[in-house]
């Protein structure tokens, strides 16, 4: 028996029906919301070919504003990846360490940057950074901005590392003992990559959130696309343009890294690997007490 008859039974005339009813009404929610919006764009006069012409025509509209936006998103994100992942790698082998201490340790420091909003270690880190002068005063909004995408990112990145490790099948580990390894030396050199690779999809994927969190920088200065697009909509009158393209050009790089795990994923799934899904602050959490499963 197939899994998908086990979940649910195949819908009957009236159900088909019935969704047929429901999706068309749907499309026409949707166009109609749509049309509203159009409107009411159309009465403030945001339309109109002036308002989207300096995207075309004016180099300064690219080079002094969003050039600079994309650099500063992009930076912002890259540091954090790097700094996330070793954040990740390193307490998610300390949840998965014999050494109890170590593993209640960084299971307290994961669960509870995985429970803090971004924007909030944002603006605690901001004050913290800005209030005792860690930083130039043109870095603290960078600095802030790394630190809150990197512990909440590198949590996450800790909880697919753990979850890859348990994934993998017992015999692995025992196989590594049988030969006279020690646990460590199993999780490290047998596990862990393993683990890794299985888990790239899903770390490609965690890099999105990265980068759309970057966005949460403006709220304490931090000049990335959203905030370098308010002031090229000030400087051309044109807000609700720039706002626009600011949001294609999220997209466009959202959609690449996309496309990059899924590919990532299809090439590990013809070498016959596993690959795992991003781990979320509600995903189900194995028994924080236990040993890693292939070291008992």
């Amino acid at each position: 028996m197939s899994a998908q008859s086990v979940l649910f039974d195949a819908p009957g005339p009236r159900a088909r029906r019935r969704h047929a009813v429901l999706a068309a009404v749907g499309v026409v929610v949707v166009v109609g919301i749509g049309w509203v919006v159009v409107r009411k764009m159309a009465e403030a006069n945001q339309l109109q070919g002036f308002m989207w012409k300096p995207f075309v025509t004016d180099r300064s509209v690219w080079r002094d504003y969003l050039v600079p936006g994309l650099w500063g998103t992009v930076k912002a994100a890259l540091i954090s990846i790097v700094l996330a992942a070793v954040f990740g790698l390193v307490f998610g082998v300390g949840r998965l360490s014999t050494i109890a201490p170590v593993r209640w340790v960084s299971s307290v420091v994961v669960e509870f940057f995985r429970s803090v909003p971004v924007l909030i270690m944002m603006i605690f880190a901001f004050g913290v950074y800005t209030q005792n002068s860690v930083f130039a005063n043109d870095v603290n909004p960078l600095a802030a901005v790394v630190t809150g995408l990197t512990l909440y990112n590198g949590s996450v990145i800790a909880e697919l590392v753990r979850s890859g490790v348990h994934s993998l099948p017992r015999g692995q580990g025992e196989a590594g003992l049988s030969v006279g390894l020690t646990p460590g030396q199993v999780l490290r050199s047998i596990q862990l990559p393993q683990a890794l690779t299985a888990m790239l999809p899903a770390l490609i994927g965690q890099f999105v959130t990265v980068l759309k969190d970057s966005a949460l920088g403006t709220a304490i200065t931090y000049q990335e696309l959203l905030d370098w697009s308010k002031t090229l909509g000030s400087a051309f009158a044109n807000t609700l343009p720039a706002y626009i393209v600011a949001a294609i050009l999220f997209i466009t790089m959202n959609y690449l890294l996309s496309r990059l795990a899924v590919s990532v994923e299809k090439r590990l799934s013809r070498r016959g690997r596993t690959t795992l899904h991003a781990a979320g602050p509600a995903d189900a959490e194995v028994d924080e007490g236990a040993t890693p499963a292939t070291t008992r």
